[in-house]
């Protein structure tokens, strides 16, 4: 009962607090050279787990007088401020300039604006609550809460997001932020937030973590450093991010205003830019009302992807009318829309008959989107160039899973695995397959298509995709990715190489 009350408090808060070991490995080593030049802020302090680390790296004797003009520390937990002053106590601050610089405050509702009363400027580093929108209604410890997205705040979806723009229309210079990945990488969820902060402040370096870093939430986290920008002004901005997971690797973000500064929006550019002037028409799901309402003398073997078992799915023998027969004897393909967990099970388009030895794929109860889906085409296509298609589409998907490491994908969960499965959304599947110029080729065109796909030769089929639907520009994003990708001897370069 204990924990399960201490669960609710936490989650009633939005509470998640620092590991001290992000602030010393990642947060420090980047403001370590600037210590002197700011003053030095979290208006959500908690234990004080990134700001004492400051003060530590201070001289003895030097403490009270850096604490005095450097530090300023606001949690609005009484227990958490008591611990933060105790905190600064026992590292040589006096208990009143102690009580004096840490208080309580509900700094989402009332920002301190005394902080920006200095010569110094202002760094801010936190790690602010958590607290999705859509959950506070729900639950009646966290409905107070929708007080904070009313007013001018109003189209924010998350605790983290109101103090995001809380330090924006207080020109605060610099900022490091411990927040979710969704920043980055979510779309309804984050665009407002990314629209309004991005165009006044540029993400100098990113940390991405894909592992669990907190103790009480699998919250995937990223940690953001923030510069505000002369002016405002809606530009692509590119920066360098570290993915942290078994180990760390470099890699280059470009986001474009266009697409809402969203991560991975290549994906998204591509279909876009190449969507097929006649597209095949996309359906999905084969219903077991269906199949009743075609009743018949025509035989199917029929997965129910609602009966599942270690030994795989349970297969149906139904029979049917010739019109019911015909329609899913025509259309034999599925998407597999979650990685399996192996490089031989990864999301695509796959041939019922071979993957499952069946004829169909049947919904008996309720869709679920990590099912096996059959596709409907409209119009049917002979066997051949269903063939191509599924050479076709999953060429495409893996080139662009390459190209933004699957971030226009949803992580599926993180684990030990040295292989973070995915997610690829329905309407992403169906956007690719509109790009798939079947319609508008001649046999000719078709058969030359078909030789670049069994050649696996991307940039022959992207430029054959070019051809068919020809633009004023080139997919901009994903040239420049594809520069991003190409190792450079500094970041500079780098940099230079994602713009041009």
């Amino acid at each position: 009962m204990a924990a399960h009350t201490e669960r609710r408090r936490r989650r009633a808060l939005g509470e998640h607090l620092t590991p001290q070991q992000l602030m010393r490995d990642y947060i420090l080593p980047e403001i370590a050279p600037m210590l002197t030049q700011y003053r030095w802020v979290d208006l959500f302090a908690g234990k004080g787990d990134l700001i004492f680390p400051i003060l530590e790296r201070i001289p003895p004797a030097d403490r009270a007088e850096f604490f005095a003009e450097h530090i300023r520390l606001y949690d609005i937990q009484p227990q958490m401020v008591a611990h933060c002053i105790q905190r600064a106590v026992a590292l040589g601050v006096p208990e009143p300039l102690a009580r004096e610089h840490i208080r309580q405050r509900d700094t989402l509702a009332d920002y301190p604006d005394e902080i920006l009363r200095s010569p110094l400027p202002v760094y801010h580093v936190t790690n602010p609550p958590y607290l999705y929108l859509g959950y506070i209604p729900k639950h009646p410890e966290t409905r107070p809460y929708l007080r904070y997205f009313t007013g001018r705040n109003e189209g924010y979806q998350d605790l983290y997001q109101i103090a995001l723009i809380n330090d924006l229309r207080h020109a605060v210079p610099k900022m490091a932020y411990i927040i979710p990945s969704n920043f980055l990488f979510g779309d309804a969820i984050s665009n407002k937030i990314r629209d309004d902060l991005l165009d006044a402040y540029t993400i100098r370096k990113a940390y991405l973590f894909e592992q669990t870093l907190f103790e009480h939430t699998g919250v995937h986290v990223m940690i953001a450093f923030f510069e505000r920008k002369p002016y405002a002004c809606r530009e692509v901005q590119v920066f360098e991010a570290v993915k942290v997971n078994h180990a760390a690797e470099t890699r280059c973000y470009r986001l474009s205003p266009k697409w809402h500064y969203r991560a991975g929006s290549e994906f998204e550019e591509f279909v876009t830019l190449h969507r097929a002037a006649r597209p095949l028409k996309v359906r999905y799901y084969l219903h077991w009302e269906t199949v009743q309402q075609h009743a018949g003398a025509y035989p199917l073997r029929l997965v129910d992807a609602n009966d599942f078992s270690g030994k795989g799915y349970r297969v149906l023998e139904v029979g049917v009318d010739a019109a019911l027969y015909e329609h899913v004897k025509a259309n034999p393909l599925f998407v597999r829309t979650l990685d399996t967990g192996s490089a031989d099970g990864r999301a695509g388009l796959y041939f019922i008959p071979e993957v499952f030895g069946a004829d169909g794929i049947v919904v008996t109860k309720a869709t679920y989107r990590t099912h096996p889906i059959q596709v409907f085409l409209e119009p049917r296509l002979p066997l051949d160039d269903l063939r191509l298609l599924r050479d076709y589409f999953n060429l495409l998907l893996e080139h662009l899973r390459a190209l933004t490491d699957s971030e226009f994908m949803t992580t599926y969960k993180y684990s030990a695995s040295a292989y973070t499965r995915k997610y690829l959304g329905l309407s992403q599947a169906k956007a690719l397959i509109e790009t798939f110029p079947y319609l508008e080729m001649s046999d000719e065109e078709r058969e030359r298509l078909r030789a670049l796909v069994q050649a696996g030769d991307t940039e022959e089929v992207i430029e054959f995709l070019t051809a068919q639907t020809p633009t004023p520009a080139p997919c901009a994003g994903v040239v420049a990715r594809a520069a991003c990708l190409k190792p450079q001897s500094s970041r500079t370069g780098s940099v230079l190489s994602c713009v041009r």
